[in-house]
């Protein structure tokens, strides 16, 4: 899924980061997003939707939708599409966002 050749651009090649999603490492570029870094290792849900519980995942990709809501190293409502990787870092599902009435 990553762009390695194109006609006009030239895409470097970066240094591979280790972060951890639900406690499994997961390798990433540097550089790369959270969302897109999971959505490269297969993992294609991030988030749950609050009432029906079904899956979401990468939608909007510029962190208008709330799609893409995780938490990250501890803290919640990250919009990973927009927050780039770091090494280490821990990125887990919110299971928790709150009482929809």
């Amino acid at each position: 899924m990553r762009i390695k050749n194109h006609p006009i651009l030239n895409f470097d090649d970066k240094r591979d980061i280790t972060f951890y999603f639900e406690g499994r490492p997961v390798a990433g570029k540097e550089g790369d997003m959270i969302a897109f870094a999971l959505h490269h290792a297969g993992i294609k849900t991030l988030s749950y939707s609050q009432r029906l519980k079904r899956p979401r995942g990468f939608y909007c990709g510029i962190g208008n939708c709330g799609s893409c809501h995780m938490r990250v190293d501890g803290v919640d409502n990250v919009r990973t599409c927009i927050t780039p990787i770091k090494e280490n870092m821990r990125v887990e599902i919110q299971k928790n966002k709150g009482v929809i009435k």
